[in-house]
C-alpha cells in the first residue's frame, strides 16, 4: 500500500492526524535548530546486532533487518534512544508500534509532526520504499547492541610510547600553555595549532568526531575522545607532540577527564561511554583500563528504570579526589571517590534529566550543568558534595562550558546560552557575598535567535561571546554576537566571522566555539563547513572585536570544538 497523500480519501487525512497527535503527546513542538541537534549519527549504525524472531511483527528478512537497523542508528537513535526507549522523541517499542499498524506508521514517518518527528518522505529523504521498511522495523523487537568488557578494552588498548620512553623534559619550543587543540570532525583527527604563529604543529589521528579535548593536571598530555569512544592520549612534550596511547572504553562515548585533587595529578583518567551504559577508570599514564561502573537504573522523580543512561559531562573535583559525573536519562550526578578504587565510593546527587553539559563556576566550587530536556541548570557543590540549586532557564540550554564574569549588580554569574530560543540566561554562583542571587537565574539577554552551542567569556576580558551555529538561518549560523559585559542593557554586536573568512565556496561556513587564547587577548572560532568544502580558523582582537587572522589550510577539515591548553587545564571560562 502507497503511503496516503494529503488531498486523499478522508481517512487517510484522519490517519495523518492520529499519527500526528501521537507524535505530539507529552511533547511541545520543537524548532529547526532542536531537530539539527537531536539528529546526530550513531557509531553503532556498523555494530553487529541479533536480529531477534517476533511473530507479531511484519515479516523482514534479515538483509533488509540489517539496512533498517543502519538507517535507525544513523537517523533516528538520537532522540529515541539505542533501545528505543525514548529519549528527546517518543518511546518506539513493539508495544506501542505493533497497536499503530505498518499504514498507520507510515504516515508517522512520512509526514513527520509539528513536535519534532522530522518529515521523512515530504523532505524527499526518504522514498516510499524506505519508509515501508522502517515502519515494519520499529515493530519487531530492537536490537541490542553488545556490551563491552574490561577485556573488551584491553583488546583495543595500545601503549606506543612507554611512559619511561617518554622525554624527561619539554624537547620542542612551542609556547604549550597556548596551544590549542582543534576537532577535524569528518577525518578522525585533531589539528594542534601554536596559538603564538598561528601554524599547525601536527595533525593527529584520533577516533571519529572528537568532541571534547581535556588536558591533564601537570599540562603535560592532552586526552581527546571521538564519539565511536577512542580515547587518544598526547604528549606535548615530544619533539612534535602525537599519541603516547589510545584505547576503546565502549561503542559510543562524548566525555574524559583526568584526576586533579591535590596528591593525585595525572594518577587516573576516566571515561564515559553512550554504549554500553557506564564509566571507565584508568591509569593517567598509559589509558589501561582499570574499572568499570554501570549507570544503568532509576530516573529521578518517577523512580522508573532506564536500560540506557548515558553519560555525558564529567569534571575532575579541584576540592577532593572525586569525579563529578553526569547520567543523562537518569538525572544523576554520581560524586565518585577515587582514593581507593578497589573500595570505590559513589554519592548519588538527584537534579533532572537530561543531564548534559557545563562547567565550573567562577571560585571552581560549583559544578553549573545543563538538565536541557527540563530546561534546568543543577549547581553541584563539589566541595561539600550537594544540590546546591536547580534554576528554571530557558528552552534547552547548551552552555558548553558556560561563561563566567563579575555582574555589576548581581556579582559573580554564570552564563547559559540555549538551542531552542535566543536568549541567555545569567545565574548568580556567589551564595556567601550575593545570597539573594545565589542559584537564581538574576537575567536574561536577548540574543538573534536559537540554536546556540558555546557561550564564552574571560577574566581578562570585558566581553561576552555566543554562536548559533545550528540556526536555519545562514545570517545567524554564520555570525556571533558579542555583549559588553559592562553595559549588557546596550545588546549584542554582530561579528560576521563567516564573511572575514573570505571562503570562497558556498558552504555551510557554521561559525561555532568561541575559545579563548591564554592571554584572554583573542577569541578563535571555527568556520565549519562539509567535508568536501574549504573551511577555516578566524582570530578576532577581543579589544577591537576586528579581524586579527584567519587560518586556513586544505588539512582544516571540517573544524568543530577547539581548546586552548591552559584554559582547559585550569577550567578558565
Amino acid at each position: 500500500m502507497n503511503i496516503p497523500k494529503l488531498n486523499s480519501a478522508t481517512a487517510a487525512v484522519l490517519m495523518l492526524a492520529a499519527a500526528t497527535a501521537w507524535a505530539q503527546q507529552a511533547q511541545k513542538p520543537v524548532s529547526e535548530a532542536e531537530k539539527a541537534y537531536q539528529a546526530g549519527t550513531s557509531p553503532l549504525a556498523g555494530e553487529p546486532m541479533y536480529q531477534s524472531n517476533n511473530p507479531k511483527a511484519p515479516a523482514m528478512t534479515q538483509a533488509e533487518f540489517d539496512k533498517a537497523r543502519q538507517i535507525y542508528f544513523e537517523r533516528c537513535a538520537g532522540c529515541h534512544g539505542v533501545l528505543r526507549k525514548g529519549a528527546t522523541g517518543k518511546p518506539l517499542t513493539p508495544d506501542l508500534t505493533q497497536a499503530k499498524g505498518l499504514d498507520y506508521l507510515k504516515v508517522f514517518i512520512g509526514y513527520g509532526s509539528p513536535a519534532g518527528m522530522p518529515n521523512w518522505l515530504t523532505s524527499g529523504e526518504m522514498d516510499e520504499k524506505t519508509v515501508d521498511l522502517m515502519a515494519r522495523y520499529i515493530q519487531h523487537d530492537p536490537p541490542v547492541p553488545p556490551e563491552y568488557s574490561l577485556a573488551d578494552m584491553k583488546k583495543t588498548w595500545k601503549v606506543i610510547v612507554p611512559p619511561d620512553q617518554r622525554p624527561k623534559r619539554k624537547m620542542n619550543n612551542y609556547n604549550i600553555e597556548n596551544i590549542f587543540s582543534t576537532t577535524l570532525r569528518d577525518t578522525g583527527e585533531v589539528a594542534l595549532i601554536d596559538g603564538d604563529t598561528k601554524k599547525i604543529i601536527n595533525i593527529v589521528k584520533t577516533g571519529y568526531a572528537v568532541h571534547i579535548s581535556r588536558v591533564s593536571a601537570s599540562g603535560r598530555y592532552l586526552f581527546v575522545i571521538g564519539r565511536d569512544a577512542k580515547i587518544n592520549m598526547i604528549d606535548l612534550w615530544m619533539e612534535k607532540p602525537d599519541n603516547v596511547a589510545e584505547v576503546r572504553i565502549g561503542l559510543e562515548a562524548r566525555s574524559v577527564e583526568t584526576s586533579k585533587a591535590k596528591g593525585y595529578e595525572d594518577k587516573l583518567a576516566i571515561a564515559g561511554a553512550y554504549w554500553p551504559p557506564q564509566f571507565t577508570l584508568m591509569k593517567g599514564d598509559t589509558l589501561e583500563p582499570l574499572k568499570i561502573v554501570a549507570t544503568r537504573g532509576m530516573v529521578v522523580g518517577t523512580q522508573e528504570y532506564h536500560p540506557e543512561p548515558r553519560v555525558a559531562s564529567i569534571l575532575g573535583s579541584h576540592y577532593k579526589p572525586e569525579f563529578i559525573v553526569n547520567v543523562k536519562e537518569t538525572g544523576k550526578t554520581m560524586m565518585v571517590d577515587y582514593s581507593n578504587i578497589d573500595a570505590l565510593k559513589i554519592t548519588e546527587i538527584g537534579s533532572a534529566p537530561f543531564l548534559h553539559d557545563g562547567g565550573l563556576d567562577a571560585s571552581k566550587r560549583y559544578f553549573m550543568v545543563a538538565a536541557n530536556n527540563s530546561n534546568k541548570i543543577a549547581a553541584i557543590d563539589t566541595k561539600d558534595g550537594k544540590l546546591a540549586g536547580i534554576t528554571e532557564v530557558g528552552k534547552i540550554p547548551h552552555p558548553g562550558r558556560g561563561a563566567n564574569f563579575t555582574h555589576p549588580k548581581f556579582g559573580p554569574v554564570w552564563a547559559t546560552g540555549h538551542l531552542g530560543d535566543e536568549t541567555i540566561s545569567l545565574i548568580g554562583t556567589d551564595p556567601k557575598k550575593y545570597k539573594q542571587y545565589a542559584f537564581k537565574e538574576v537575567a536574561k539577554l536577548t540574543g538573534p535567535g536559537g540554536g546556540a552551542l558555546f557561550i564564552k567569556s574571560h577574566p581578562k576580558s570585558t566581553n561576552l561571546y555566543s554562536d548559533a551555529p545550528l540556526n536555519p538561518d545562514p545570517k545567524i549560523s554564520q555570525s556571533v554576537v558579542v555583549y559588553d559585559i559592562k553595559n549588557l542593557d546596550k545588546g549584542y554586536k554582530v561579528l560576521p566571522i563567516a564573511e572575514w573568512a573570505d571562503l570562497k565556496d558556498d558552504g555551510a561556513k557554521r561559525v561555532v566555539q568561541p575559545e579563548f587564547n591564554k592571554a584572554g587577548d583573542e577569541v578563535w572560532f571555527s568556520v565549519w563547513s562539509a567535508k568536501n568544502k574549504q573551511s577555516a580558523l578566524v582570530v578576532v582582537d577581543d579589544k577591537t572585536l576586528k579581524l586579527k587572522a584567519v587560518i586556513k589550510d586544505p588539512r582544516l577539515i571540517t573544524p568543530t570544538g577547539h581548546f586552548n591548553i591552559y584554559n582547559t587545564q585550569r577550567d578558565v571560562y
